[in-house]
């Protein structure tokens, strides 16, 4: 039986794409959520006739009621997996306690360096030579939970954010497959900072 994937995104949903293109013996996605009514993710979901929400924080109270209805729209699915797919908000208590270590987030840097919102643009600022992107399980800090996969990309000396972060993206969609595909065919363990898959 397959896993059952619910995809947060907050743009134009290529991650989102690559998990749908990808064979899917392992899993399906069968809801996406977005932050933002106008992502272009959306429309990519509803193509391939995904149910699809949006859980608009400004439509909230507060960032606790958001949270709150960011757990119930996920928990209307049942997903086996929640995959941050370019989802730009940092998820709250009621989400995390609600699929303990069933979140998975990519991030475009070798974590723990560079974290938050602008990872290619802090490695380059930084100076960096070597720079990647990450796979991780979600826990309640910034892109800190534990590192499920990471795949190192070199920095060239005539890159600027647009390049580095194209060529990035284009294994993070690669190891963002593989690991999810992984996880739905296997399951993990966590111990303290560490993940295996059988």
């Amino acid at each position: 039986m397959r896993s059952r994937l619910v995809v947060l995104i907050s743009g134009g949903g290529t991650n989102l794409q690559a998990l749908m293109d990808a064979p899917q013996d392992a899993y399906e996605v069968v809801g996406v959520i977005s932050d933002r009514s106008e992502a272009a993710g959306i429309a990519r979901a509803v193509a391939r006739g995904i149910p699809t929400d949006v859980v608009i924080p400004s439509a909230c109270a507060d960032r606790a009621e958001w949270d709150r209805v960011l757990a119930d729209a996920i928990g209307r699915w049942t997903p086996d997996w929640v995959v941050c797919a370019g989802f730009m908000r940092v998820l709250g208590p009621a989400v995390i306690a609600g699929f303990p270590w069933r979140i998975i987030n990519t991030h475009p840097a070798l974590l723990p360096a560079f974290p938050g919102a602008h990872g290619v643009r802090d490695a380059l600022d930084y100076g960096v030579r070597v720079t990647g992107c990450t796979v991780h399980l979600v826990d309640s800090g910034v892109d800190t939970g534990p590192i499920l996969a990471q795949h190192a990309i070199a920095v060239d000396p005539d890159d600027d954010e647009a390049t580095l972060h194209e060529r990035i993206k284009v294994e993070e969609r690669r190891l963002l497959v593989n690991v999810v595909t992984a996880l739905c065919a296997q399951g993990c363990t966590v111990t303290g900072r560490k993940v295996s898959i059988p």
